[in-house]
C-alpha cells in the first residue's frame, strides 16, 4: 500500500499525475451518517486551500431528513446557511469499488474561525487534545456486528419495510460453512476494505440468521473513529454489489440478539502502555482511574453510545448486551471488561456501545470518561463482577432514550467534556427522536388494540 500524501499539495501532485477529474468529499451528520457530494478536481484544489460551504441542513435534520424543531443551531430561523467545512488531507483514500474514485473526510469549522460546537469529529478532536494535554496517545480498535439479508432497498420498501429475508438462515456463530456459502461477498470485505485503509484483524459469522461481525485493526483515535464511520458505509455499498442489504441497526427482532459495537481502547506515553503495571490484573493506577471514570459516568453519556430509541431494546438481560454499569476481568457480560495482557495488548472493552452509534461521539464519550477519572483519581469502589454481569449488584443504566437524554443534559461533566453548545444541540436531537417515537403507531398497538378494544 502506498504512503499517503501529507499535504494538500502532495495530494494535488499525485491527483494530476493520474489524471483524476472528480473526487469524492463527505462529512457526517449528527447521528454518525456520512452526506457528501462528488466534487471536480478544480473545486477540490480551491477545498484544500480554504474549506468549501456544506449546508448546515445536516445537523439540522434527522436520519430521515426530516427538519428538527427547535434547535438553536440551525433551521427555518436561520435559513440554513452554509457552514464552512475543512477537508482533512489525512483521510484521503481511494474506493477501490469505483474505479479508485479519491475520498477525502472533512469537519466544520465555526464563522469565528474556532472548531464547530455541534460537529461530532471536532468534538472527539477536542476530548483527542485533552489526552494530549495530559500527556497520552489514545488508541482504539473497534468491533461492529451488522445484520445481512437478501434484499435491496427496493424489495425491502416494496415489503412496506417489514420482514426483511436474512441472507442465510439460523444460528451458526464462528460458521466456516456460512462464511464458504458467502465467500466472494467475504473476500471483498476483506480485501477492499483494507485497500479503502480500513484493514480487518478478523471476520467472522455471529450468532443469529445472517450476522457478521468484524474488527477493525486498532489506530490512534481519530483514525479509528474515521475507520468506523467508513466502515459502516463502506460495508453497505460492498453489499450492494452482492445484492445484500447490510443493517447496524441495534435490534431488528427481539428473539435475536442485537448489533454490538465494542470499542477496545488504551493509553499510551513515550511509546508504553500506560494501563499495563503491577497492579491486580496487571492493571496500573492510570488504568484503574480510567475504568472507574467510565464505570462512574456510564448513565450520564450512555446516550452518545446508544443513541437511538431502537438502542435500548438491544440492552437487556441474556442477549450478549449489559444492563448494569458494572466490570470484570475478561467477562463478557458486564459493561466494562478488562483484558489483562502484556504490555502491549492489556487493554479495556467497552461493551455497552451499539453498532448504530456515532462512532465520533462514542469514542469521544469512552476517552472523555476515562481522562475525567484520571484527572479526578476516582477509585474503583465496586468489585469485579464474579458471574453473571446481569445477577449483580450495580446500578442499572438507563432503559430508553428519554432516560439517558434527561442524565446527559443534567451531567456537568458531559458539559465539560463537550461543550454546552454540543450537549444542548444533541439534547435536541434526541428529545426530537423520542417525540417521533411517542408520535408513531406500531404494528404491535394494531395487533393489540385494533380490534378488541
Amino acid at each position: 500500500m502506498k504512503t499517503p500524501p501529507t499535504t494538500p499539495e502532495e495530494l494535488l501532485t499525485d491527483l494530476a499525475r493520474h489524471d483524476c477529474r472528480r473526487a469524492k468529499v463527505a462529512v457526517t451528520d449528527i447521528d454518525g451518517v456520512l452526506r457528501g457530494k462528488y466534487m471536480h478536481i478544480d473545486k477540490l484544489r480551491s477545498a484544500l486551500e480554504g474549506g468549501f460551504g456544506f449546508c448546515d441542513v445536516v445537523f439540522g435534520w434527522d436520519a430521515a431528513d426530516v427538519c428538527y424543531e427547535g434547535a438553536a443551531y440551525t433551521g427555518w430561523h436561520t435559513g440554513y446557511p452554509d457552514a464552512l467545512a475543512r477537508l482533512d488531507v489525512s483521510t484521503y483514500r481511494e474506493i477501490p469499488w469505483e474505479e479508485n474514485t479519491p475520498f477525502l473526510l472533512g469537519d466544520f469549522d465555526a464563522p469565528d474561525g474556532g472548531p464547530l460546537p455541534v460537529c461530532p469529529r471536532r468534538t472527539l478532536r477536542r476530548v483527542i487534545d485533552r489526552a494530549r494535554d495530559l500527556g497520552y496517545d489514545a488508541r482504539f480498535g473497534l468491533e461492529f456486528e451488522w445484520f445481512n439479508f437478501a434484499e435491496t432497498p427496493d424489495s425491502f420498501a416494496a415489503k412496506g419495510g417489514r420482514a426483511p429475508t436474512p441472507a442465510t438462515p439460523g444460528m451458526f456463530g464462528y460458521s466456516l460453512l456460512r462464511s464458504s456459502l458467502n465467500h466472494a461477498y467475504f473476500r471483498d470485505l476483506m480485501e477492499q476494505l483494507a485497500d479503502f485503509r480500513v484493514p480487518l484483524e478478523g471476520l467472522h459469522t455471529e450468532t443469529g440468521p445472517g450476522v457478521y461481525e468484524a474488527a477493525i485493526l486498532y489506530s490512534d483515535a481519530l483514525e479509528a473513529a474515521d475507520r468506523g464511520v467508513l466502515f459502516k458505509t463502506s460495508v453497505k455499498e460492498i453489499a450492494y454489489r452482492h445484492g445484500v442489504l447490510a443493517s447496524f441497526m441495534a435490534k431488528w427482532n427481539p428473539a435475536l440478539p442485537g448489533c454490538s459495537g465494542h470499542m477496545h481502547q488504551s493509553l499510551w506515553r513515550d511509546g508504553k502502555n500506560a494501563f499495563h503495571g503491577a497492579g491486580e490484573h496487571g492493571m496500573s493506577d492510570t488504568f484503574r482511574h480510567y475504568l472507574a471514570g467510565q464505570l462512574t459516568l456510564l448513565p450520564e453519556l450512555l446516550v452518545l453510545m446508544a443513541p437511538t430509541v431502537n438502542s435500548y431494546k438491544r440492552l437487556v438481560e441474556g442477549m450478549w448486551a449489559p444492563t448494569k454499569a458494572t466490570w470484570a476481568v475478561d467477562n463478557r457480560t458486564v459493561a466494562l471488561r478488562v483484558i489483562p495482557g502484556g504490555p502491549k495488548s492489556t487493554r479495556l472493552e467497552t461493551r455497552v456501545s451499539g453498532s448504530d452509534m456515532n462512532p465520533y461521539l462514542g469514542v469521544a464519550a469512552a476517552l472523555g470518561a476515562g481522562l475525567w477519572g484520571i484527572e479526578q483519581k476516582v477509585e474503583l469502589d465496586a468489585p469485579p463482577v464474579k458471574g453473571s454481569g446481569y445477577a449483580a449488584d450495580a446500578p442499572r443504566l438507563p432503559r430508553d432514550l428519554n432516560e439517558a437524554t434527561d442524565a446527559f443534559e443534567q451531567s456537568d461533566v458531559a458539559r465539560a467534556l463537550f461543550g454546552d453548545a454540543f450537549v444542548d444541540h444533541f439534547v435536541t436531537t434526541r428529545r426530537w427522536e423520542w417525540r417521533q417515537y411517542a408520535a408513531a403507531v406500531t404494528d404491535w398497538e394494531l395487533k393489540r388494540y385494533f380490534e378488541i378494544i
